[in-house]
């Protein structure tokens, strides 16, 4: 349906009104993860309870970060605008910095369980489970999965992913392959990073053959239970 409007000025602003106001909410959503992790609350659970309310409430929930063509730029774009104007844009411009810091909370995230487990970044075998930047798309464009990897690989891990819309991929110039999800694999990793939640993966599969997973799409949801070991965000 076309909706018409006044000037292209504004059908500009409407469509920059509609991703800033999912990039805001999902900012929120991550800074509201990073706080409950602080204080042993399951986020998740929050927000679906929160989401039972009939009326005002619209439920957004954290991830790795934020991705895709339009999310990620187009608040940026209309933030630096106002600036140009002489406007603040001071919820964009946090929300910006939430979203682009979750990358760098994830990998120390998996850094402080892999030390629970006398292990360091260095020299660990790390599993990204999805490198698309949201569920069931081969699209990688600006997806978060990639920062992680690079984070991971400066630090020394021996990084490797799994996607089955994504066969092959390339981060700082590296070209890699979407490894198999055989047992033998999934055993020799130190940890598996949920970093998209395709629809198509057996999670349970999964959960029962990885020695740690850190799950920051709640993924794991489906599988029976928390396993020993298994770690959700």
């Amino acid at each position: 349906k076309v909706i018409p409007m006044a000037s292209a000025k504004e059908a500009e602003m409407t469509k920059l009104l509609e991703n800033t106001f999912r990039a805001v909410n999902i900012g929120l959503a991550n800074e509201m993860a990073i706080l409950a992790q602080r204080m042993k609350v399951n986020i998740w659970r929050v927000i679906d309870a929160a989401a039972t309310k009939p009326f005002g409430f619209m439920p957004f929930y954290p991830g790795p970060g934020w991705g895709g063509h339009c999310i990620p730029k187009d608040p940026v774009y209309l933030a630096w605008k106002a600036k140009v104007d002489g406007g603040e844009t001071g919820f964009i411009d946090h929300a910006v910095y939430i979203n682009n810091f979750m990358p760098a909370y994830v990998v120390q995230r998996v850094a402080d369980l892999l030390n629970e487990q006398r292990r360091s970044l260095r020299g660990s075998r790390i599993l990204l489970l999805g490198v698309a930047y949201k569920r069931d798309v081969a699209d990688t464009r600006e997806s978060p999965a990639l920062t992680i990897m690079s984070l991971l690989s400066k630090k020394g891990s021996e990084t490797s992913y799994h996607d089955p819309y994504v066969p092959h991929v390339q981060f700082d110039g590296v070209s890699c392959d979407s490894q198999p999800l055989d047992i033998e694999f999934l055993e020799s990793q130190d940890c598996v990073v949920i970093t998209t939640d395709h629809s198509c993966v057996d999670y349970e599969y999964v959960t029962q053959h990885s020695r740690l997973i850190f799950d920051t799409r709640n993924a794991l949801k489906s599988a029976t239970g928390r396993y020993p070991g298994k770690v959700e965000a």
